[in-house]
């Protein structure tokens, strides 16, 4: 039985970012939120999360962002979204 956590992270990160030796960080991301889950699940089939703005559909084992809506739009090409444990606290 998987169990869904109940919030991530999420970071908006620039595309050329990508293989930059490890997982970025909030301290690095164009903006990051904290999301939660809402019980729902999103037109892909995986569970919703949403918070400070962004809403996602994210795939728990993969960390897979399925969809994204950040302050109700899509995100712009070059831009890349990560998923990371949300933080203690």
């Amino acid at each position: 039985m998987t169990t869904v956590p109940a919030r991530f992270e999420i970071l908006l990160v620039a595309e050329h970012t990508e293989g930059g030796g490890g997982p970025p960080s909030s301290a690095n991301a164009l903006r990051s939120a904290l999301v939660e889950a809402t019980g729902e699940t999103g037109a892909s089939g995986y569970p919703r999360y949403a918070g400070n703005g962004m809403e996602a559909d994210i795939d728990p084992e993969t960390r897979t962002v399925e969809a994204l809506l950040i302050d109700g739009y899509e995100v712009d090409y070059g831009l890349s979204v990560r998923v990371v444990d949300a933080p203690d606290g």
